[in-house]
């Protein structure tokens, strides 16, 4: 049997036990030109809460009676597509399920005999392909900039700090406790973190970049965007890539009462989608790669375990009890 997750209403502010709901139905068959994947691991993004809304945005969102949207990776364990064998790792948007059948639209085959499965929904996939384009081609970084990151512990915050270090900047990272905040210097090499939970964010960065910030990665949102515009350089860059703080508002979202400082400062704001990137994917993913295997570049997973687990999973997300990207393994 094939267990699915099922969205079953649309749901306002955080989404509860009335969302969701876990079906069970027999393995599908594949037809010519398909193949069928068991997934291993499911990949939980603050993107997915987003997707629920029924409302304008980048994608279409999810439909009610429609498995939930999400990113996995997998074994072909049958296939009658002449592109995909049995045994190949493939990743792609195969949804909250333990099998999913493709037709190789949005499946890619990745090679998992050097780098574990997991790498390729975090580091090497949509997270880190969002912090390389969003860093790289939006924020347009440059040696010596001073970088700023919200979120800095996430799948996505986490990689953009390491790559602004790669090319020779100053960078502060954004998180909240001290295990977080201790882990993204002691371990990933930011040069100082901020505790948004313990400290006044606006007096930390003026401290941390007492000559401002030309870079700014945004996961977050609300205070935190306004606390990084009232620091900003002549000729700095926003990346809006998230808003986490905001996603389960349930009153109007709380946008940034000082962007007037973008004009002082002649400073950008964009928000960037990393589809938009995809051809350029396998250049990131090998350079990527590389730094991975000369230790330039480190992950961390928080997995949990059984599909059953999605709901309490998901909240993870939103309440910071993770580290890094988070999975949920759903092989039995």
């Amino acid at each position: 049997m094939n267990k699915q997750l099922i969205l079953k209403q649309r749901p306002k502010g955080m989404p509860d036990d009335h969302t969701w709901i876990l079906k069970e139905s027999p393995i599908p068959e594949i037809h010519e030109g398909e193949f069928l994947i068991q997934n291993h691991y499911i990949s939980l993004d603050p993107a997915m809460r987003g997707w629920m809304n029924d409302s304008k945005s980048y994608i279409e969102p999810v439909q009610i009676g429609d498995v939930m949207r999400a990113g996995a990776i997998g074994k072909v364990i049958e296939s009658k597509h002449p592109k995909f064998q049995v045994g190949q790792t493939v990743t792609g948007w195969h949804g909250v399920q333990q099998y999913a059948v493709s037709n190789g639209e949005n499946s890619y085959p990745v090679d998992d005999s050097q780098v574990p499965m997991t790498k390729f929904l975090g580091v090497l996939g949509m997270p880190g392909m969002t912090a390389y384009f969003g860093l790289m081609e939006v924020g347009k970084v440059q040696e010596g900039d001073v970088v700023v990151v919200s979120g800095a512990a996430g799948a996505v915050g986490s990689v953009v700090g390491q790559i602004a270090k790669i090319k020779g900047c100053h960078v502060v990272g954004i998180a909240g406790g001290k295990q977080k905040c201790d882990y993204l210097v002691n371990t990933l090499g930011f040069d100082a973190a901020i505790d948004y939970k313990s400290q006044n964010v606006f007096e930390a960065i003026k401290e941390t970049c007492p000559k401002g910030l030309d870079v700014y990665f945004d996961n977050v949102g609300g205070e935190i965007l306004e606390a990084a515009l009232s620091r900003l350089r002549r000729h700095a860059r926003i990346v809006i890539c998230g808003a986490i703080s905001q996603y389960n508002n349930l009153e109007n979202m709380k946008g940034p009462r000082n962007y007037m400082a973008l004009l002082v400062n002649r400073a950008t704001m964009q928000g960037m989608v990393v589809m938009d990137y995809a051809e350029k994917y396998p250049q990131a993913m090998q350079e990527m790669a590389g730094w991975m295997l000369a230790g330039k570049l480190q992950s961390n997973e928080s997995v949990f375990e059984g599909i059953e687990n999605f709901q309490e999973t998901f909240k993870r997300l939103f309440t910071g009890e993770k580290l890094g990207k988070l999975l949920l393994k759903v092989i039995d």
